[in-house]
């Protein structure tokens, strides 16, 4: 695979990856699974099955008030 393709192919996963992340962090806003809390913290793991040592954790406090 090219640079190229390669680039493009890492940058549309992880789009897919922040759009969909997105999304279930509003949802669970939206059903009030949150309330009376002023932060959620929230972890983000990449792994593969084909590349074992690849594990990258990102860890994020987001303040809700």
């Amino acid at each position: 695979m090219d640079e190229d393709r390669l680039n493009m192919a890492i940058r549309k996963f992880l789009k897919e990856v922040g759009v969909t992340s997105q999304r279930e962090i509003e949802r669970i806003l939206r059903e009030g699974s949150l309330q009376g809390r002023s932060n959620v913290r929230l972890r983000m793991t990449l792994t593969s099955e084909d590349a074992p040592a690849l594990q990258h954790v990102v860890e994020t406090a987001i303040e809700l008030r």
